[in-house]
């Protein structure tokens, strides 16, 4: 069982930043991609930004030169600092963690969601 918490989330005026972290703990062994998707009211969960173990990243475009995404692997935890922050961001954001192991067996847990609200 491995539980996937967020935190950070809240109301910024845009233009700010905001600044999301999420810990996985339980039984966790390996953890592959780590990644952080959004769902806005009336729009479905759509993919921001992921973060390999070796580090390799991709975004959303929307987001691209505005947020980050950075893993400590000793630690689990993933981070997405979130930059110029626009009301189009406003959405519940969800922490995401994967691992592909045969062996093992395969890993693709989320955590509750926490709510960003930018403000114009």
């Amino acid at each position: 069982q491995v539980q996937v918490v967020e935190s950070g989330g809240g109301l910024v005026q845009a233009g700010g930043s905001l600044r999301l972290s999420c810990a996985a703990s339980g039984n966790i062994f390996r953890i592959d991609v780590m990644g952080w998707y959004r769902q806005a009211p009336g729009k479905q969960r759509e993919l921001v930004a992921r973060i390999t173990r070796g580090g390799s990243t991709n975004y959303a475009d929307s987001v691209k030169g505005r947020f980050t995404i950075s893993r400590d692997n000793g630690k689990n935890t993933v981070s997405l600092q979130m930059n110029s922050l626009e009301p189009e961001d406003t959405a519940v954001y969800y922490c995401n963690m994967l691992r592909f192991d045969y062996v093992r067996g395969n890993l693709d847990a989320w955590g509750q969601g926490i709510l960003v609200t930018v403000s114009s």
